[in-house]
C-alpha cells in the first residue's frame, strides 16, 4: 500500500473460491505472528480472546470474499496480513499483504566548508571498505530465512488452533455422552 496514512481506515480483501471460513494473522516488523480473527462460512467472527466484537476491526462476508478492517491504522497495525483456510486438514496461505506507514527520514544538515580528517594513514588497517558481496550473502541470507519461516510459524499457529478447537469440541462430545448414561 504505497499511500497509507496513521489514521486511515485499511481494508484487505480474501477470495476463497469456497465458503468454509478464514483466519486473518498479522506477522509484525520482528517476525512474531498476531491472530486477529476467524470468520466462520456463516460470517460469524471470533476475534482475539474469544471475543464477538472488537474496537480495532471489522469484518465481513460476500459469498466466498472475506473483508478484514482496520478501522484507523496505526503503527502497531504495520505488518503483513496473511488470510488462512483450513481445508480438508490442508492449510492454505494467501500471499502476505504488507501494511506499512510511510518511513519518515531525515536529511543530514550540509556545510560549505570542507571537511578534513586527521591522524589517519595508509597504513590504518581498522579503516576497511566493506565487501559488496558478503552484503549481498547477508541479503539473501535474511531473504531464505523469511521464506522458511513465515509459512512455518504460521503452520505452527494454525495447528495449534485447530488442535484447542479440537479439545474443545471433544470435551463437550464427552459431556454430552455423560449426561445421556445417567
Amino acid at each position: 500500500f504505497t499511500h497509507l496514512r496513521l489514521g486511515q481506515r485499511l481494508e484487505l480483501e480474501c477470495q476463497t473460491g469456497r465458503d468454509s471460513g478464514v483466519f486473518w494473522v498479522r506477522q509484525d516488523k520482528s517476525g512474531t505472528l498476531h491472530f486477529i480473527v476467524f470468520i466462520s462460512s456463516i460470517s460469524r467472527a471470533t476475534f482475539k480472546g474469544n471475543q464477538k466484537t472488537s474496537t480495532r476491526f471489522e469484518t465481513s462476508k460476500d459469498k466466498s470474499v472475506y473483508r478484514l478492517v482496520v478501522k484507523s491504522f496505526t503503527p502497531q497495525d504495520e505488518g503483513n496480513y496473511f488470510c488462512l483456510m483450513n481445508i480438508n486438514q490442508m492449510l492454505y496461505f494467501s500471499p502476505g499483504l504488507p501494511a506499512f506507514l510511510p518511513v519518515t527520514t531525515t536529511v543530514a544538515p550540509t556545510t560549505t566548508e570542507p571537511t578534513t580528517l586527521h591522524g589517519i594513514t595508509e597504513e590504518d588497517s581498522s579503516i576497511t571498505t566493506p565487501d559488496p558481496e558478503s552484503s549481498m550473502e547477508k541479503d539473501l541470507d535474511f531473504s531464505c530465512n523469511i521464506v522458511i519461516w513465515i509459512p512455518l510459524a504460521s503452520s505452527c499457529l494454525l495447528l495449534l488452533i485447530a488442535l484447542a478447537i479440537t479439545i474443545v469440541l471433544c470435551q463437550r462430545t464427552r459431556r454430552r455422552r455423560c449426561r445421556c448414561k445417567r
